[in-house]
């Protein structure tokens, strides 16, 4: 719900489990950019480089200037405003291309940080289409999810600062240090004496931050995860009077979020005057020795820049680090994602059976299964379906009916026994290609962002209006979509909220009618219209049905009546299996149920 976060710059809030491997997987991923990064490489050392020049440059200025006004003075001469102005023309041409420098490095890494998250997205999108059913199984749609915004952000994010910022500040400390040794090698030694302080600071205030940043992050996310639940059943804690209880618990994390957000924020606000401070002791050492050893005035000026430029990096070294460590903890998350187990899109057989040449007798042999191989749900479960048979799976709740659907479809394969389309196991088929036989419409309709048009058509893309129109029309929902604002072109919204749930269900019927697969699966497919509308659907299904191997799951067992085969499910196996009045004739399990239902008629 909250997703994968991190704190503000400067504070690790998570660490990779394997810090070189990760990063090894992101270098390795990157390798095709290489030459965008020689290129950053390149512009970030000669910004930095001219950058370095400046202050050494500006020293010179200051010299003539001071000579000069000594000159004037003792009257001996006067300030050479020509030589100043060439040395400030020079400086100032420094920092232009350095500035022009540090823009083009500065292009070419968003570019390179930007096409790596679009490669990483890409990769994720097509990756979850190759996922077993099993792995959304064991992860919440809200670590998936994660994974292609926070996750990819944070890991482009961290890219573009921490690359050029890595390459500048190492740059810079190393030319920072040799022109300090050019100007005063004993001055250089006191700067230099100054950073185990600034570096003990550092990290006492780390070490004692970085547990309320990782608590601020945690209880953010308990945050947003509440105010995501109760804003989402809004509805259910107005109707159970829960809006005490539900502000009562948001206070609870919300008190537990301004304490470690009061305490991470001000460890993390007193680095920076800390820092300056050190700075500023650096400074007045500089200058008493600098006074000392007789320097020049310009050199002086210059050094003091220098240790200024100097202790800078140092400080955005313990941020670079920060990012790295993100950007390894993001990337390794990712590379996790993009290495699971995907299950085998090929058929086992080299030469598959195509799909198109063959007819729809199914055939269950003896098939067990659990999606925990420790915990078996079906345990052998055989049945044999004719093509164009219509296949009741009836039982109560928890009897395996959905699942054996599943499992026709291949989005789980079996622990025992098999299933086979016309004496080829599925196994045998490509297992897209197999799917492509099936139609479904499920109790759980799903609609996506888009026209009504657009959503039938889903079905068969390259069907044309007027089929779409057919297929509604066939599923009883043409009169309706004409009542609505713009009719075929209505735009349903991401949650189809704009239309009923019963006219959702017509709409997805609409769209397997469309589709007019070989084999049609429809799981609770009338369970949310009214009875009306129900009988109206059946005969329009009855009439799609013909000629197609059908298989009905339903818990009304009115609408299964006229079924060629009912099989009856009772803990993961057929108890009873025959047509309806042979099933009442036999007085078991189906007429039990069926009796459970319709007291007044049996």
């Amino acid at each position: 719900m909250a997703g994968h976060r991190h704190g503000p710059p400067g504070v690790v809030t998570e660490k990779p489990k394997n810090f070189k491997k990760s990063m090894g997987k992101l270098i390795k991923y990157m390798a095709s950019y290489k030459l965008g990064l020689f290129f950053v490489f390149l512009f970030s050392v000669g910004s930095t480089a001219f950058a370095i020049a400046g202050p050494k440059i500006l020293g010179r200025a200051t010299e003539t200037l001071y000579s000069g006004l000594v000159d004037k003075i003792q009257g001996t001469g006067s300030i050479d405003f020509g030589k100043i102005g060439t040395i400030l023309l020079i400086l100032l041409g420094l920092y232009f291309i350095s500035a022009i420098m540090q823009f083009i490095q500065g292009l070419i890494m968003a570019n390179v940080s930007q096409k790596v998250s679009y490669r990483l997205r890409k990769d994720i999108a097509a990756k979850i289409n190759r996922l077993p059913m099993n792995y959304f199984d064991k992860k919440t749609n809200g670590e998936v999810l994660s994974r292609v915004t926070n996750d990819v952000d944070t890991l482009g994010m961290s890219l573009n600062q921490s690359v050029t910022q890595l390459i500048t500040s190492v740059t810079t400390i190393v030319g920072v240090l040799i022109m300090m040794l050019t100007i005063s090698p004993l001055l250089t030694l006191v700067a230099i004496a100054i950073l185990p302080v600034s570096g003990i600071i550092m990290g006492f205030v780390m070490k004692h931050s970085q547990k309320y940043f990782k608590q601020q992050q945690e209880y953010l996310g308990h945050v947003n995860g509440q105010v995501e639940e109760v804003y989402g059943g809004h509805m259910v804690v107005k109707a159970f009077n829960r809006e005490k209880a539900s502000v009562e618990e948001f206070d609870k994390a919300n008190d537990v979020l301004y304490k470690s957000a009061w305490r991470s924020q001000f460890f993390s606000g007193m680095m920076m005057p800390v820092m300056i401070f050190v700075g500023n002791l650096g400074y007045v050492a500089v200058a008493v020795f600098g006074a000392v050893i007789s320097l020049d005035v310009g050199d002086i000026q210059a050094f003091i820049q220098y240790v200024k430029n100097f202790t800078q990096p140092i400080s955005q070294m313990a941020q670079v680090s920060s990012m790295v460590q993100s950007a390894a903890a993001a990337s390794e998350r990712v590379f996790e994602f993009l290495e699971e187990e995907e299950e085998p899109q090929k058929a086992e057989d080299h030469a598959p059976v195509a799909i198109g040449d063959v007819t729809a007798n199914v055939t269950f042999d003896h098939v067990k299964f659990g999606y925990d191989p420790e915990k078996i749900i079906i345990h052998d479960f055989s049945a044999e379906v004719k093509n164009g048979q219509k296949i009741a799976i009836v039982g109560p709740t928890g009897a395996g009916k959905t699942t054996l659907v599943k499992l026709l479809m291949r989005f789980y394969d079996l622990n025992g026994g098999s299933i086979k389309i016309d004496g080829h196991d599925i196994n045998s088929f490509d297992r897209s290609e197999l799917r492509e036989a099936f139609g479904m419409v499920l109790q759980d309709t799903w609609l996506f962002n888009g026209t009504i048009m657009e959503n039938i058509r889903y079905g068969r893309l390259d069907a044309t209006d007027e089929e779409v129109i057919a297929a509604a029309k066939a599923a009883h929902v043409h009169r309706f979509i004409e009542t609505l604002p713009g009719g075929y072109n209505m735009i349903l919204n991401e949650e189809a909220s704009n239309v009923s749930q019963g006219q959702k269900q017509l709409l997805t019927i609409a769209r397997a009618i469309l589709a007019n697969n070989k084999i049609l699966i429809l799981d609770e497919a009338t369970s949310s219209v009214d009875t009306r509308t129900e009988i109206r659907i059946q005969k329009a299904m009855d009439n799609l049905m013909k000629g197609r191997t059908s298989f009905i799951i339903a818990h009304r067992l009115s609408t299964i009546r006229d079924a060629d085969v009912i099989l009856v499910m009772r803990d993961g196996d057929i108890v009873e299996q025959g047509s309806h009045d042979e099933l009442m004739a036999l007085g078991g399990f189906y007429s039990e149920l069926y009796n459970s239902q319709f007291d007044q008629t049996a």
